[in-house]
């Protein structure tokens, strides 16, 4: 898509920017006294109606968005970095599915770069062949741990590096340095949160090396050992490292960790406020939505559970506008 194609986006793109949530309706939401209240608020910026769940108004809201990539774009595996996500994680719901005989309904997602009917087929006649070369790899030696060992937690390992593997390259090919950058904070946050609770859980250096996937801002084979040591271990690594400010975030919970990555991803990519040209807006806007979207889920999810406003604001993210 040239340059020109990318600039006329843009412009269409800065309307929607306007309907984006901002800081003081988040603070507004959080404030609400209770779950009907924050629904009724959400419905006054046509976030769903009174009779749908909460699930189906998030999930709708996930759509618009990536309907509104397929008006502005003519070929959306430009944001495959982001697609990734979905794809992998209907991979595994699908050999989870074929392997075990469980119902698999409510568990695959939409808005993959590939359709979950070719995810499934692939997996139930053991034909990869439709799949990218690196997703059909993974698929094949995950479907035979499941189907051999019952192996769910090594299944999971094994097709969640593969997802960020993924994630990496695609960041890398795209030309982009935000999309480059986003992936690279992704795959790292990740390794990381998964060093804590390999750590947590006593596991050996093999499994933890397993379960790394390589990217350059983090050295994994260091991060593995440290992770055998303990959580000690993996802060005073990460004192090294581009996320030495996180440590204290790190010490406090995995759920204090994760906002910080979200708040950090977020900071970088607001500058495409003002960028007129080229995908970074569009990406920036795909960010953006899944951020606020992950906010009000917390939300939402604290007032059906009477959590205190203070507990939701410490983990309600910042927002792009």
């Amino acid at each position: 898509m040239s340059e020109n194609l990318y600039t006329f986006a843009v412009t269409r793109l800065r309307s929607k920017e306007l309907e984006l949530l901002n800081g003081p309706f988040i603070d507004q939401l959080i404030g609400c006294k209770t779950h009907e209240d924050c629904r009724r608020l959400l419905g006054e910026k046509g976030w769903g109606k009174p009779e749908e769940s909460d699930e189906e108004v998030l999930r709708a809201q996930r759509q618009k968005t990536w309907e509104l990539m397929g008006e502005l774009v003519d070929d959306l595996s430009v944001f495959d970095v982001f697609l990734y996500p979905a794809d992998y994680h209907n991979l595994k719901t699908a050999i989870k599915m074929v392997c075990t005989g469980a119902s698999a309904e409510g568990v695959f997602v939409e808005n993959g770069s590939i359709p979950r009917e070719v995810i499934v087929k692939a997996v139930e006649e053991h034909d990869y062949a439709p799949l990218p070369e690196e997703m059909r790899q993974a698929a094949e030696k995950a479907f035979r741990v499941l189907l051999h060992t019952h192996d769910g937690q090594l299944c999971d390992i094994l097709l969640d590096r593969a997802a960020l593997s993924a994630i990496l390259k695609a960041g890398k090919a795209s030309g982009n340095e935000l999309i480059a950058g986003y992936a690279e904070r992704t795959v790292a946050a990740a390794d990381i949160k998964t060093a804590v609770r390999c750590a947590g859980m006593k596991k050996k250096k093999s499994f933890v090396q397993d379960a790394l996937a390589p990217c350059d801002s983090l050295d994994v084979s260091a991060l593995a050992d440290a992770a055998v040591k303990g959580l000690d271990a993996i802060c005073e690594y990460l004192q090294y490292t581009p996320y030495a400010d996180a440590i204290e975030q790190l010490r406090e919970s995995p759920s204090a960790f994760e906002r910080w990555c979200d708040n950090l991803i977020i900071r970088e990519i607001r500058p495409q406020l003002h960028n007129p040209f080229t995908i970074g807006p569009l990406c920036a806007y795909i960010l953006a939505r899944e951020n606020e979207i992950k906010t009000v889920r917390i939300i939402l999810a604290g007032k059906r559970n009477g959590l205190s406003e203070e507990f939701l604001r410490e983990r309600a993210r910042e927002m792009y506008v």
